[in-house]
């Protein structure tokens, strides 16, 4: 008999992936839809790393690379980290993978045994826990409370840290929450870990750059060298730089992880994308004005945003300090109807949202938040301010 390993059969289907589709397949449909849904920033590549892609082209760079990334690639982003960061590494540091997921799944591959623990920080990118699983471990989930905005809860993390428990998974900013854990916060998460030193942090940073109301990122592996050893810092280039279709990711770790992670990937995908990591080389060393002013362009977008859910009551906005997504609450409409369906989950008034007001938002179960939809202010205002006020006419009618 044929059967299909229980690692794929553990695997969830992406409801992100599902609400997109159906939308995408809406607008093909000639249907005036509004989505919030993509989780991408709508500006397209600057045309100076495009131009460094044309280039390479030009200049006959289509062969392999090493498979964890051309030498030039891996300067650069040393630069970037020390540049940003203050952080130093060395070549022999650094992965560049086929995006950050890449990386984030080699760096859960190296550190993780059957039947290890991996706390995950909820809300979460609904990634991580899958991730997990296909590589043997059980991800345990540690929930952060909205009322302070799902700030770092140190004494709750700890709380779950078990003798079974072999990494735990950060990202901030958050990916739903838009959170910014601050300096201090990550400081204390770190004295915590002394108590634990066999524990590893894989620190997922894709939205650095991307932090609002004049703060600024601060990366766990900056707090000192035991907790530098100890993290692996996940970044990559789809978020500050527009190049989602890209596939760059990379990683910085220990020497010791960054060998195991490039000699796994070695044989699971060989090098990224050449021409895309000639074009990174040139966004890391001059993207800084692009970056600056995409971020002031996000920052009016999400005031916007939250302005105009501002005079509805019947849900609660959480305001987070980057990345590009606010949290909605829908504690007070769940179990309501609808012209006579009741919606019990986020999934269903999303559904419902979509067909009825043609507007598409992310149902947030799937990222450990029952209760919350997110939403994506990667779109220009006066369509950020129609989209709200369908949706907000669509609550109104919830009853």
């Amino acid at each position: 008999m044929l059967t299909i390993t229980n690692r794929a059969k553990n695997v969830s289907p992406s409801l992100t992936l599902a609400i997109t589709a159906k939308a995408n397949k809406m607008k093909a449909e000639g249907i005036d839809l509004i989505s919030f849904a993509a989780g991408e920033p709508d500006f397209n590549t600057p045309d100076f790393i495009i131009d460094a892609a044309k280039k390479a082209l030009d200049k006959g760079f289509t062969k392999y690379t090493a498979a964890s990334g051309m030498p030039a690639l891996k300067d650069a982003v040393c630069e970037k980290l020390a540049r940003d960061n203050n952080l130093t590494y060395a070549q022999d540091q650094i992965v560049v993978s086929s995006g950050a997921k890449q990386s984030l799944f080699n760096a859960i591959q190296v550190t993780v045994e059957e039947g290890d623990e991996v706390i995950i920080i909820a809300p979460y990118w609904l990634t991580y826990p899958e991730l997990v699983k296909i590589c043997g471990g059980t991800p345990v989930v540690v929930t952060m409370s909205a009322d302070n905005g799902f700030a770092l809860d140190v004494d709750a993390v700890k709380a779950a840290i078990t003798d079974k428990t072999k990494a735990i998974i950060i990202n901030t900013p958050n990916n739903p929450t838009g959170t910014l854990y601050p300096r201090e916060k990550l400081e204390e998460f770190a004295e915590m870990l002394k108590a634990y030193p066999d524990i590893y942090v894989i620190s997922d940073e894709i939205y650095e750059a991307l932090a609002y109301d004049g703060k600024k990122h601060f990366s766990l592996a900056q707090v000192n060298e035991d907790m530098k050893e100890r993290t692996i810092v996940i970044n990559g280039m789809s978020k500050a730089y527009a190049m989602t279709g890209w596939r760059i990711g990379y990683s910085a770790s220990s020497a010791v992880l960054a060998k195991r992670m490039g000699a796994l990937q070695s044989h699971e995908s060989s090098n990224p994308n050449t021409i895309a990591q000639h074009a990174s080389v040139t966004a890391l060393r001059e993207g800084e004005e692009f970056i600056a002013n995409m971020r002031k362009v996000f920052e009016e977008r999400r005031n916007a945003l939250l302005d105009a859910f501002s005079d509805c009551n019947k849900v609660k906005c959480i305001k987070g300090s980057g990345a590009f997504y606010v949290m909605v609450d829908l504690s007070g409409l769940l179990g309501k109807s609808y012209q006579g369906k009741v919606i019990n989950t986020p999934l269903e008034f999303s559904e419902t949202l979509l067909e009825k007001a043609h507007v598409a938002v992310i149902p947030c179960e799937s990222f450990g938040a029952d209760k919350y939809i997110r939403l994506t202010y990667t779109l220009d205002i006066p369509v950020i301010r129609k989209g709200i006020e369908r949706i907000k006419k669509f609550i109104g009618e919830i009853c």
